[in-house]
């Protein structure tokens, strides 16, 4: 079958694909990627074919100069609060701004026009699209196309839009509309796609990487898969080849925040707290250029490593709870020490503690003192790697769903 896998130019989004692009395509099928052009290069460094389409979107840019920050994803809240309640003001208002600021700057017109021609000359059988990427139903139903969503992270949009229809009633009349309708219905109407319908916003089926006790309870039509680390071409650095002979924690930003702001996450006058700890930090940061700062005799600072080469050394990572790096550490059964100054990490850290394989923070200086009790306490590593052993191993891989996409596409196209 042909199978088009359809992202906006948002790295660690495709990353998330590349695993199950790579199944079909071993297993025969046609695959080809859609994206922005900014995003060609990672595709074919990932080993597939890209087809670019429509203009870049230049929502960072155009939220810098509304006064905004890059990591738009962090710190949801209309008070500044970390965690929005489940309430109009908390999650409602957010939605709406949600779909009308960010998805429609991340789905230009440009790219949903190209995205839909390119489906019309392809004719794919099946669209595979990340939660973000609006483009891929509407080029799915253009062509009737079968088309499912891939979620590598808890379902932060659909639970924030659930909590909006659920309170909508009670809300301005002017509010009401579920904003996914006035922006996509009159886009599958001028491509012939039909009305818009729930399909448009989940799916008509979710492949999900994500744990069970870490979902969101959606009602959608689910089909598990496992996480497989990919993080685009990488060296294992020769002093990762050597046993480490202290304790190795791994500290990391991410790359989403440097790629969109220029800088990491966390910053390397801060890695003091750690000084004097029996450890071995490996901290994946940057430093900035005339800018350097002292770095802790018991710290590594390393621009990048792997981390599916890195973590099975470490007794423990510290991170912002970014999808790519907690599925990765879920895989390794390492415990995590989370960073949780945004709403989608307080929720995979009280996963973490809930599950006992690890523990979360909300402020920086907290740190020190919840990673000495994770080191301290070896239930956090036996925990860490039960929850490995028994729920994100026992989860298909890529390969072996192929199959049930193969069914589920043939009863949908």
């Amino acid at each position: 079958m042909r199978v088009l896998f359809a992202t906006h130019a948002e790295r660690t989004h495709f990353y998330s694909m590349v695993p199950l692009a790579w199944a079909l395509r071993t297993a025969g099928h046609e695959v080809y990627v859609a994206s922005q052009p900014a995003l060609v290069e990672d595709i074919t460094r990932a080993g597939l074919t890209a087809v670019p389409v429509g203009e870049d979107h230049t929502f960072l840019r155009q939220l810098e100069e509304a006064g905004g920050q890059a990591d738009f994803s962090g710190g949801f809240g209309q008070d500044g609060s970390v965690e929005s309640p489940e309430t109009w003001e908390g999650q409602g208002l957010l939605y709406r701004a949600f779909i009308d600021f960010y998805m429609r700057g991340v789905n230009n017109d440009t790219f949903v026009h190209g995205l839909v021609d390119f489906a019309r000359r392809f004719r794919p059988d099946l669209v595979v699209w990340e939660p973000y990427t609006f483009a891929g139903p509407v080029a799915a139903r253009a062509v009737g196309a079968a088309h499912a969503r891939l979620v590598f992270s808890p379902d932060l949009l659909q639970q924030m839009r659930r909590t909006f229809l659920r309170l909508r009633d009670g809300a301005p009349e002017e509010q009401r509309t579920d904003p996914l309708e006035p922006w996509l219905g009159p886009l599958l109407e001028r491509f012939g796609g039909g009305a818009f319908g729930e399909d448009v916003a989940v799916g008509q089926w979710t492949i999900d990487t994500v744990p069970a006790e870490a979902r969101f309870p959606l009602d959608v039509r689910r089909v598990p898969m496992r996480y497989v680390p990919y993080g685009g071409p990488a060296t294992v650095p020769a002093w990762l080849h050597e046993p480490p002979t202290r304790p190795r924690v791994c500290l990391t930003g991410g790359t989403t925040l440097r790629e969109q702001a220029g800088h990491d996450g966390f910053p390397i006058g801060d890695l003091g707290m750690f000084d004097g700890l029996d450890i071995e930090l490996v901290a994946t940061l940057r430093q900035l250029p005339g800018r350097e700062e002292r770095v802790p005799a018991n710290t590594r600072l390393v621009d990048f490593v792997p981390l599916p080469a890195l973590l099975p050394s470490c007794r423990a990572i510290i991170h912002y709870g970014g999808g790519g790096t907690w599925n990765t550490a879920l895989g390794a059964g390492v415990p995590q020490l989370l960073i949780a100054n945004t709403w989608y990490a307080l929720h995979k850290g009280r996963h973490l503690e809930g599950v006992g394989a690890g523990l979360y923070v909300s402020e920086r200086a907290e740190l020190r003192a919840s990673l000495e009790r994770l080191l301290d306490d070896p239930s956090f590593g036996e925990s860490a790697r039960r929850l490995r052993d028994e729920r994100i191993t026992t989860q298909p891989t890529p390969a072996e769903v192929v199959t049930t996409l193969e069914k589920l596409t043939a009863d949908h196209r």
